[in-house]
């Protein structure tokens, strides 16, 4: 921490330097008033990018637990798990079978066994409820 605060100490005495000594050029008329202000103004920018790209948060990276043992208490099984994740990333009944080497009826099965499960009706409302207890990312 004190290291932050010595720099940024530094960088503002410098600021000041370099303020005083831009003032300095603009009374003995080696540079232009406006020329002055576009100095100032380029560095409040640069300034300002600066930091909003440091201030911005930063997202930590995220690793998925399963939670088994929602899994179990549900009674899913391991298949009915890789349909679920099939459905929460939009693929149809026809694409899911082709994906599990099955045919279109099994999952149809498998997915009326999720909703059952799960206590829902519909799609979404299963896949939310999936990732709600962490079953799926």
């Amino acid at each position: 921490m004190s290291r932050t605060i010595i720099v940024f100490a530094i960088l503002l005495g410098l600021s000041a330097v370099l303020l005083s000594w831009l003032d300095s050029l603009v009374m003995i008329n080696r540079l232009s008033s406006e020329t002055h202000i576009i100095i100032i103004a380029l560095g409040f920018a640069i300034l300002g990018g600066w930091l909003a790209i440091r201030l911005q948060p930063r997202r930590p990276i995220e690793t998925f637990e399963q939670n088994t043992a929602a899994i179990k208490s549900l009674g899913l099984t391991e298949r009915e798990c890789e349909v679920l994740e099939f459905l929460a990333d939009g693929q149809s009944y026809k694409e899911i079978a082709r994906s599990l080497d099955m045919s279109p009826n099994t999952v149809k099965t498998h997915v009326s066994n999720l909703y059952r499960k799960l206590e829902s009706d519909r799609r979404a409302h299963a896949i939310a409820k999936a990732r709600t207890l962490s079953i799926i990312p």
